[in-house]
């Protein structure tokens, strides 16, 4: 018997690209789809079966994509203006091409209203729900990954700067454990029709973060706060003016209400404790040496 196809999209990016390690890992036959096509060499490194070219906003490239699939991961790119119907799109497309089920990267708490990277998922779980597709929808919290860019400056300025209130707690997690859950819903069949927030331990405010960056770099770490066109100047954001907009509103919204999730089922799905921001920071930390060496 054929061994049934899982579609990856954004194969070639950090996030879903975890995913593919992750069922690759597991002998898992992955079809990498990306948009463009100096990425193909990228995913087929990263152990694909296939890597195919398509567009999310073109339903010819997304039919080609999808067909033969049986089972198809989505996450969408990060502030994508017409993120609710791209997602609608893809999942009317996979469901003319007989995917039987679909793990969907969604967000922590999609009901937020004032914030439209997470308002945009509402509409793309209920296309789901209507579709008849077997699916499970993943509900991560804030991704530990997205420390990574600011890790070189906090090493050798010794500041940690975000734009939003350092008092506000908030709740992370390290995508490569929300991968292990994506693989086990495209895998096995013990999380079909679930919805499942996935949260580390610890709601941890600046202060805690700083700390735990402290111990891993050995040095003491400062808190500071940023206004968000200084916190611009100072990253370099790579985002349009769209995107800028839509992420001053989350960075406002952080400033005034905490961001809080539990780690009870994530734990549960895992069998095990989720990957903690202690140990993570410690792993950046040796990859910031080695690459600085």
């Amino acid at each position: 018997m054929a061994q049934s196809l899982i579609l990856s999209v954004g194969a070639d990016g950090r996030f879903a690209g975890m995913v593919v390690a992750e069922l690759v890992r597991r002998g898992a036959s992955v079809r990498g789809m990306v948009h463009k096509a100096e990425n193909v060499g990228k995913v087929r490194a990263r152990g694909v079966a296939e890597a195919v070219t398509a567009d999310l906003r073109d339903r010819k490239t997304l039919a080609a994509a999808l067909k033969g699939v049986e089972s198809a991961f989505y996450i969408a790119p990060a502030f994508l203006p017409d993120e609710a119907e791209v997602g609608i799109g893809f999942v009317t497309a996979a469901k003319e091409a007989g995917v039987r089920r679909m793990v969907f990267s969604s967000v922590i708490h999609p009901i937020l209203a004032a914030l439209q990277n997470h308002l945009a998922k509402g509409p793309v779980e209920n296309a789901i729900l209507e579709s008849g597709m077997e699916y499970t929808f993943l509900q991560p919290a804030i991704f530990f990954q997205n420390y990574a860019a600011a890790w070189p400056t906090v090493a050798q300025t010794g500041v940690f700067a975000e734009p939003y209130s350092a008092e506000r707690p908030m709740t992370r997690v390290d995508y490569r454990d929300v991968a292990e859950v994506a693989a086990v819903g495209l895998m096995e069949d013990r999380l079909v029709y679930g919805t499942f927030q996935l949260c580390a331990e610890g709601n941890l405010n600046r202060h805690d973060v700083a700390s735990l960056m402290a111990a891993a770099l050995g040095r003491k770490i400062a808190v500071k706060t940023l206004s968000f066109d200084e916190w611009v100047k100072k990253t370099n954001v790579p985002h349009d003016d769209d995107k800028m907009t839509e992420l001053k509103k989350m960075y406002d919204w952080y400033d005034a209400h905490s961001f809080l999730g539990s780690a009870v089922t994530l734990r549960a799905i895992l069998g095990r404790e989720p990957r903690s921001l202690r140990e993570y920071f410690v792993e950046l930390n040796a990859q910031f040496t080695r690459r600085a060496e």
